[in-house]
């Protein structure tokens, strides 16, 4: 196979393929991937993902994995829109 021009990112945990079970698991790590768009990708409910972390986590890791859920707004779609919005606000009172 001929390299290509572009370079490589390296990242630490390479995205796993989506038909693979790990994939959820990377997903829900992952900041920037909402529970919707794993629902919409996989067909496994918020409520689903979270049984699968807890069975397949240490009982440590997925403790720190549901608060940093529960801090950050940008795993829910609508929290994250919400947040946007007000940002948005605020930037514009600045300027």
């Amino acid at each position: 196979m001929k390299k290509s021009n572009r370079p490589e990112t390296r990242v630490k945990n390479k995205e796993p393929e989506i038909s693979d079970p790990d994939w959820i698991i990377w997903a829900a790590w992952a900041d920037r991937i909402t529970f919707e768009e794993i629902y919409e990708k996989t067909g496994q409910k918020e409520a689903d993902v979270i049984k699968l972390m807890r069975g397949t986590l240490k009982a440590r890791s997925f403790k720190i994995w549901r608060e940093r859920v529960n801090k950050k707004s940008i795993k829910n779609r609508k929290k994250f829109e919400a947040k946007r919005k007000e940002l948005k606000v605020k930037q514009s009172d600045i300027f």
